[in-house]
């Protein structure tokens, strides 16, 4: 009978937890939306999926993202080298002797 209660300790815990973190309310909202469906879906865990936001990224998307990861790195390539560029030019100008006719006084 012991055995019994902390089963059913456990499960009381888990149920709470379950209610705290939004788990229960986001099924109960989705498995409302599926009973209420006029026709339903010939596959009902793809449409859960769908609806808790588990379904991955479509291809359209995951393209339009992995091109802009690609241009941006590009982008930071180019940002790299003027960089690299500028700091040479910096380093030149500043062991360059001074001219002759804007040059400091000493």
């Amino acid at each position: 009978m012991a055995h019994y209660r902390a089963s059913d300790s456990k499960r009381e815990h888990f149920r709470r937890y379950l209610e705290k973190t939004g788990v229960v309310d986001s099924l109960t909202s989705v498995f409302v939306s599926l009973y209420e469906q006029q026709e339903k879906p010939p596959n009902a865990l793809e449409y859960v999926k769908e609806h808790l936001g588990a379904v991955p990224l479509t291809s359209p998307d995951t393209e339009a993202l992995q091109q802009e990861v690609n241009d941006l790195r590009q982008r930071c390539a180019c940002l790299e080298e003027e960089n690299k560029d500028l700091k040479a030019r910096v380093c030149l100008l500043r062991y360059e002797p001074a001219s002759e006719d804007g040059g400091a006084a000493n």
